[in-house]
């Protein structure tokens, strides 16, 4: 009698026979058949983050950031050692997510930080076709209505600098479906015994900065949480017994196109 005791099989050997095992084993299914376990998910400690998509950020995003950064530094809430921390990390940012604490802590217009509202917006909805809408040559620099008026409404580009003189007459410069040469850009309205109106969409930033002596300079409508990408509009000029008008309007909605119901006799 031979007290040879089989040898282990080495561990390639054992690993290709559970494979063939596995591989001829018979699949179950059907009703009553019990599914293979599967292993629990890793659990989420307290306070851990949730994994999320990162969106890109694009140029004009990190640009809107670092210019509240930089009006931060002059409201006197960030010093400049803070500043240049933060601006290091806001062109080094490609996501969303990288740049929203950069300003988390700093209030932007309608009191809603700007980072949150850039992320709250975030790319796919109604205005993800900004950066689209930004580039290009200016349609018209200049609009001047003497005793008239002037009209500039519909598909056209506005410049990065664009006057608009009223001298005893109006004029209306609409942007809700106009593109943009540049994302800031610089409206100078001179209204003398006269009127000027400009319509902005939702989610457009507008700085009026005009003086008005026995005039004024008039911003009407809340523009809502800034859109990511979406243009700077800066007004500024003259207003002397007259008026520059800025006014925050959507578009026509898709029930005020709908046709109305005929009155019932």
């Amino acid at each position: 009698m031979s007290d040879e005791r089989p040898q282990k099989p080495l561990p390639e050997e054992q690993l290709s026979r559970e494979t063939t095992s596995l591989e001829k084993a018979p699949s179950v299914s059907g009703p009553g058949a019990s599914a293979a376990p599967v292993p629990p998910a890793s659990p989420v400690l307290p306070g851990q983050p949730v994994a999320a998509p990162a969106l890109r950020a694009s140029d004009a995003d990190r640009e809107r950031v670092v210019e509240r950064l930089r009006d931060a530094v002059a409201e006197g809430r960030l010093d400049m050692e803070e500043f240049q921390e933060r601006l290091e990390a806001a062109y080094a940012s490609r996501t969303y997510a990288e740049l929203e604490p950069l300003t988390r802590d700093l209030p932007a217009v309608g009191g809603v930080p700007a980072g949150a509202a850039a992320v709250a917006a975030g790319p796919g909805q109604e205005q993800a076709a900004w950066p689209e809408r930004i580039g290009g040559a200016g349609t018209s620099s200049t609009a001047v209505a003497v005793m008239s008026g002037f009209q500039r409404k519909g598909q056209w580009t506005v410049p990065a600098r664009f006057n608009a003189v009223a001298f005893w007459g109006g004029g209306d410069l609409d942007l809700r479906e106009a593109s943009f040469s540049q994302r800031e850009v610089v409206i100078t309205c001179i209204a003398v015994m006269g009127g000027i109106q400009i319509t902005v969409p939702p989610g457009v930033e507008v700085d009026v900065r005009g003086i008005g002596v026995m005039g004024a300079f008039d911003q009407r409508g809340n523009p809502g949480p800034l859109q990511p990408g979406a243009p700077r509009v800066v007004v500024t000029g003259f207003a002397m017994w007259g008026g520059v008008e800025i006014r925050v309007k959507p578009l026509k909605s898709d029930r005020e196109k709908k046709p109305r119901r005929r009155k019932e006799l």
